[in-house]
Protein backbone atom coordinates (compact mmCIF):
# COMPACT_ATOMS: atom_id res chain seq x y z
CA UNK A 1 0.00 0.00 0.00
CA UNK A 2 1.46 3.36 -0.96
CA UNK A 3 0.77 6.69 0.70
CA UNK A 4 -0.69 9.38 -1.56
CA UNK A 5 -0.24 13.15 -1.31
CA UNK A 6 -3.83 13.34 -0.05
CA UNK A 7 -2.98 10.90 2.74
CA UNK A 8 0.04 12.93 3.78
CA UNK A 9 -1.50 16.39 3.89
CA UNK A 10 -4.53 18.55 4.50
CA UNK A 11 -4.49 21.02 1.61
CA UNK A 12 -6.20 24.20 0.51
CA UNK A 13 -5.48 26.54 -2.37
CA UNK A 14 -6.23 30.17 -1.51
CA UNK A 15 -6.64 33.27 -3.65
CA UNK A 16 -4.63 35.63 -1.48
CA UNK A 17 -0.92 36.23 -1.63
CA UNK A 18 1.94 34.25 -0.19
CA UNK A 19 2.77 36.56 2.74
CA UNK A 20 -0.90 36.91 3.68
CA UNK A 21 -1.34 33.13 3.53
CA UNK A 22 1.59 32.65 5.93
CA UNK A 23 0.16 35.20 8.37
CA UNK A 24 -3.33 33.71 8.19
CA UNK A 25 -2.29 30.09 8.59
CA UNK A 26 0.01 31.03 11.49
CA UNK A 27 -2.90 32.79 13.23
CA UNK A 28 -5.30 29.91 12.53
CA UNK A 29 -2.79 27.40 13.89
CA UNK A 30 -2.35 29.53 17.01
CA UNK A 31 -6.13 29.47 17.50
CA UNK A 32 -5.86 25.66 17.52
CA UNK A 33 -3.06 25.58 20.11
CA UNK A 34 -0.08 25.34 17.74
CA UNK A 35 2.99 27.50 17.87
CA UNK A 36 5.54 27.81 15.08
CA UNK A 37 8.89 26.40 16.22
CA UNK A 38 10.74 26.69 12.92
CA UNK A 39 10.50 28.48 9.60
CA UNK A 40 12.50 27.22 6.65
CA UNK A 41 12.56 29.57 3.67
CA UNK A 42 13.21 27.02 0.93
CA UNK A 43 13.65 29.63 -1.84
CA UNK A 44 16.30 31.49 0.16
CA UNK A 45 18.07 28.32 1.29
CA UNK A 46 18.31 26.88 -2.23
CA UNK A 47 19.64 30.19 -3.55
CA UNK A 48 22.27 30.46 -0.81
CA UNK A 49 23.37 26.82 -0.83
CA UNK A 50 23.27 25.81 -4.50
CA UNK A 51 22.52 29.07 -6.37
CA UNK A 52 19.16 27.82 -7.69
CA UNK A 53 16.11 30.01 -8.19
CA UNK A 54 12.91 28.48 -6.81
CA UNK A 55 9.36 29.64 -6.17
CA UNK A 56 8.51 31.20 -2.80
CA UNK A 57 8.07 28.22 -0.48
CA UNK A 58 8.20 28.04 3.29
CA UNK A 59 8.04 25.13 5.72
CA UNK A 60 6.49 26.05 9.07
CA UNK A 61 7.25 23.64 11.90
CA UNK A 62 4.07 23.72 14.01
CA UNK A 63 3.77 22.19 17.48
CA UNK A 64 0.94 21.77 19.94
CA UNK A 65 2.92 21.02 23.14
CA UNK A 66 0.24 19.10 25.10
CA UNK A 67 -0.38 16.75 22.17
CA UNK A 68 3.33 16.44 21.40
CA UNK A 69 3.86 15.37 24.99
CA UNK A 70 1.06 12.78 24.82
CA UNK A 71 2.40 11.36 21.58
CA UNK A 72 5.97 11.17 22.93
CA UNK A 73 4.77 9.46 26.10
CA UNK A 74 3.11 6.81 23.94
CA UNK A 75 6.03 6.36 21.51
CA UNK A 76 9.43 8.07 21.66
CA UNK A 77 10.06 7.43 17.96
CA UNK A 78 7.12 9.65 17.05
CA UNK A 79 9.64 12.48 17.33
CA UNK A 80 10.74 11.50 13.82
CA UNK A 81 7.47 13.05 12.62
CA UNK A 82 7.69 16.23 14.69
CA UNK A 83 7.01 19.05 14.39
CA UNK A 84 3.86 18.98 12.29
CA UNK A 85 4.99 20.69 9.11
CA UNK A 86 2.82 23.12 7.20
CA UNK A 87 3.99 24.23 3.77
CA UNK A 88 3.00 27.41 1.97
CA UNK A 89 4.03 28.05 -1.62
CA UNK A 90 3.13 29.99 -4.72
CA UNK A 91 1.45 28.04 -7.48
CA UNK A 92 2.09 28.51 -11.19
CA UNK A 93 -1.31 30.18 -11.62
CA UNK A 94 -0.66 32.91 -9.03
CA UNK A 95 -2.51 31.34 -6.13
CA UNK A 96 -1.07 30.09 -2.88
CA UNK A 97 -1.11 26.48 -1.68
CA UNK A 98 -1.26 25.69 2.04
CA UNK A 99 -0.81 22.07 3.11
CA UNK A 100 -0.51 20.73 6.64
CA UNK A 101 0.80 17.43 7.90
CA UNK A 102 -1.94 14.79 8.29
CA UNK A 103 -1.06 13.05 11.56
CA UNK A 104 -3.76 10.41 11.21
CA UNK A 105 -2.24 8.94 8.07
CA UNK A 106 1.34 9.36 9.12
CA UNK A 107 1.01 8.03 12.68
CA UNK A 108 -0.98 5.04 11.44
CA UNK A 109 2.42 3.60 10.48
CA UNK A 110 2.97 2.85 14.17
CA UNK A 111 -0.21 0.74 14.32
CA UNK A 112 -1.02 1.90 17.85
CA UNK A 113 -4.50 2.71 19.17
CA UNK A 114 -3.13 5.11 21.81
CA UNK A 115 -1.40 7.14 19.07
CA UNK A 116 -4.48 7.00 16.85
CA UNK A 117 -6.51 8.93 19.43
CA UNK A 118 -3.85 11.65 19.73
CA UNK A 119 -3.46 11.77 15.94
CA UNK A 120 -7.21 12.20 15.48
CA UNK A 121 -7.27 15.23 17.79
CA UNK A 122 -4.20 16.81 16.19
CA UNK A 123 -5.66 16.10 12.74
CA UNK A 124 -8.95 17.71 13.67
CA UNK A 125 -7.18 20.86 14.84
CA UNK A 126 -4.92 20.97 11.77
CA UNK A 127 -7.94 20.47 9.49
CA UNK A 128 -9.85 23.27 11.27
CA UNK A 129 -6.91 25.63 10.86
CA UNK A 130 -6.37 24.97 7.18
CA UNK A 131 -9.94 24.53 6.00
CA UNK A 132 -10.83 27.78 7.75
CA UNK A 133 -8.48 29.84 5.60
Amino acid sequence: MSITAEDMGIAKTVDYGYEEAIAKVTARLKDQGFGILTEIDVKKTLKEKIDVDFRRYIILGACNPPFAHKALQAELNVGLMMPCNVIVYETDDGKTQVTGFNPESMLAAFGRDDLAAVAAEIGSRMRTAIEGL
